[in-house]
């Protein structure tokens, strides 16, 4: 047990102010002999035993009457594995451009407002912790060990701002389950090497990495898969050399990745079955690893040229609302509307994204369509349906490839049907000019209607024509015989994709 008189003059300063929550300043004055991280070693003037710090939090200097006691220490070298495993702190704590030479170990314990300031930290292991208050590791760096907050429950914010974490294992933040009711703070130069590791976390006041730079060679760089958050920002310059990966996160309100940086080869974005009120798409920088959002359900999605043109996964995604930030109201084609910038980027654009998505799937398409129709642009709508049968085309057996680019040259696949219209007049008039230059053979001599090369050539071209001259006449020559026989074969090919296509149209708009 810890004796007074075998305390050292820096611990007996902290045992005597502690019980009135005074500061004990144990710094020089000289910025860089004072610098925490890089400045040089610190002797017994500025050290202090772990053991003295556990010993007051822990009750061995009660507090007097009037005062709230607090352990408040800046500028100290702490020796010693600071143990608080399965403690009851009543207290709050403050160290301030410390050293902490050894792990800080809080495994289970309930504590009040913790802050850790612009110190260097071994690691902290926070498993289970209950924190009544804010957790404040601001412009602190933890070098060679964790911060471990598994199933850590902490009632105000946590703050990471500025903080840098150097893990010397795969994860530098080791917090699945953590529940936050404050927001969480990991912006303002905040670094990690390790990843980020959030499965399940619960943060309700939402996760902030503005500006963040994340790299994990071991793994993902943030892992929050299934993790329910309010508003998770990675925007402002954020950077991931490693994937960012959420799949069936719930977000409740934004996601957003408003110009960041995710440019490095192992960069990926992984939002397979998000579920999201607003995803803001729009990165200065595409992910190499592309972007994946199999089976997400978003409310509203937003993205830029830079989010379109990463890969893609698409199937199954599922949008209410669709916004492109960088386009000008009229662009590819589509008709800008005043109001409206949810068509901005236009359909062939949009198909364009569909299209950088591995493999045929229809499910992209008729969401796609399905949008445009909601806004009024059936023209649009139409197109991406045709853009989804010449995609589906390219998987099919050579044959059925064959018939549909006849039925796409002649109908469109059913949503441009008067282009059987211009066919049919192309062939009526090559007919006319043709049967005019020749002179055909009666099949009766002195029976049937006189003969007329456009009446003709309706009836070989309609199968059920009825103006009696494909009965009435024949030909001998052999050139003029075949070009019949190939208008009788043209017409009921152009009346069966007329008849399918526009079927198919009335079925789909």
């Amino acid at each position: 047990m810890l004796q007074y008189d075998d305390l050292t003059p820096p611990e007996r300063a902290v045992w005597d102010a502690f019980p009135e929550g005074r500061l004990v300043d144990l710094r020089s004055g000289d910025p860089e002999e004072d610098d925490a991280v890089g400045g040089p070693a610190w002797g017994a003037g500025r050290t202090v035993r772990a053991e003295v710090l556990a010993a007051l939090l822990l009750g061995a200097n009660a507090a007097r009457p009037g005062a709230v006691a607090a352990l408040n220490l800046t500028g100290a070298r702490i020796v010693g594995r600071l143990d608080l495993a399965g403690g009851d702190i009543a207290h709050t704590v403050h160290l301030a451009s410390c050293r902490l030479e050894e792990t800080v170990n809080l495994r289970g314990s309930a504590t009040r407002t913790i802050r850790i300031t612009n110190c260097r930290v071994l690691g902290i292991e926070a498993q289970m912790v209950r924190i009544e208050g804010r957790l404040e590791l601001s412009r602190t760096t933890l070098r060679g060990g964790r911060l471990a907050l598994t199933n850590a429950h902490v009632s105000g914010e946590l703050d990471l701002n500025g903080a840098t974490l150097e893990a010397d294992g795969k994860w530098a933040l080791f917090a699945g389950g953590l529940v936050a009711e404050g927001a969480v703070f990991c912006s303002q130069g905040f670094t990690a090497r390790g990843g980020l590791r959030l499965l399940g976390a619960q943060l309700s006041g939402g996760l902030f990495l503005g500006g963040a730079r994340l790299a994990n060679p071991a793994g993902e760089a943030l892992l929050a898969d299934t993790a329910t958050v309010s508003t998770l920002e990675l925007t402002d310059g954020f950077a991931a050399t490693a994937a960012v990966r959420l799949r069936g996160a719930h977000i409740t309100n934004r996601l957003s990745l408003r110009g960041a940086a995710l440019g490095e080869p192992g960069a990926a974005l992984d939002l397979a079955r998000v579920q999201v009120a607003e995803l803001d798409l729009t990165p200065a920088l595409a992910p190499p690893g592309g972007i994946d959002l199999r089976s997400a359900r978003v409310e509203v999605l937003r993205d830029n040229e830079t989010g379109r043109t990463a890969r893609v996964r698409l199937e199954g995604l599922v949008y209410t609302s669709l916004h492109a930030d960088d386009a000008p109201p009229a662009v590819l084609g589509v008709r800008g509307v005043r109001g409206e910038p949810g068509v901005r980027g236009g359909a062939a654009c949009r198909v364009a994204w569909i299209r950088r998505s591995p493999g045929y799937s229809p499910q992209p398409y008729e969401q796609l369509a399905g949008w445009y129709r909601l806004i009024g642009h059936d023209d649009d709508a139409r197109l991406v349906l045709l853009e989804k049968q010449r995609h589906r085309r390219g998987t099919l057996h050579p044959v059925a490839r064959i018939w549909g680019r006849v039925f796409d040259a002649t109908v469109g696949y059913g949503y441009r049907p008067w282009r059987a219209g211009g066919w049919l007049i192309l062939l009526s008039l090559i007919g006319t000019l043709v049967f005019e230059a020749h002179t055909p053979t009666a099949n009766k001599k002195g029976e049937g209607p006189p003969f007329s090369a456009v009446a003709y050539t309706l009836d070989l071209l309609i199968p059920i024509g009825g103006f009696g001259q494909r009965g009435a006449w024949h030909w001998t020559d052999p050139a003029v015989m075949g070009l019949s026989y190939a208008l009788i074969a043209a017409g009921w090919l152009l009346t069966t994709a007329v008849v399918a296509g526009v079927t198919r149209s009335l079925n789909k708009t």
